[in-house]
């Protein structure tokens, strides 16, 4: 079976999970909590308003996944000896949960990053067959070095920086999806 990662929300209404913007509509409460994140830097809330090719869509109105299992994200910051949770939770959703979606990879390249304001290059972004999809088996390297830098220079890091991200338009029922712990490796 093949999945996709998507962090487990402190708050959650229903069995679905659903994009800032469906949320702003539903819940807005929730949305209030979840949107402060993109206001934590001056170029951030650019991102509510960005334009994602190819899904002809909205950032906030597709669930991001990650085609990783977390523990290469932990596993990476633990080693440059970065302080992380040891308990972060994350939904391991089988693909078949996204048939019913719009799926697009977003390949999130350092050569092609040019910062939050700017927009989505046309070419970042390829929609995919979600039953052909293969799960990634390691960590990019630019975003190991990414970890490094950051660490090392004691700049406050993003988790996702440089992981192509899998984009579903459309939402995702999480309803007896195993949950992982980030700190614990796949094979055990």
């Amino acid at each position: 079976m093949k999945y996709v990662y998507h962090m487990v929300p402190k708050s959650m209404v229903g069995e679905n999970l659903i994009s800032l913007n469906e949320m702003k509509l539903s819940e807005p409460t929730l949305y209030e909590n979840y949107a402060k994140k993109y206001f934590d830097h001056p170029d951030r809330p650019k991102l509510l308003a960005k334009s994602v090719p190819k899904l002809n869509c909205l950032w906030n109105d597709v669930i991001f996944l990650l085609p990783l299992h977390p523990y290469y994200i932990y596993e990476a910051l633990n080693s440059i000896g970065s302080s992380v949770k040891k308990d972060l939770m994350f939904y391991k959703i089988p693909t078949e949960r996204l048939l019913e979606n719009k799926n697009a990879v977003f390949l999130y390249s350092k050569e092609k990053d040019n910062g939050p304001a700017s927009e989505i290059p046309e070419d970042e972004v390829e929609l995919i067959d979600i039953i052909s999809y293969e799960e990634c088996s390691s960590l990019p390297v630019d975003t190991y070095e990414y970890f490094k830098e950051g660490h090392k220079n004691g700049s406050q890091m993003g988790m996702f920086v440089y992981i192509p991200h899998i984009l579903s338009l459309g939402s995702i029922n999480v309803k007896d999806v195993e949950r992982v712990n980030w700190s614990i490796s796949p094979g055990k």
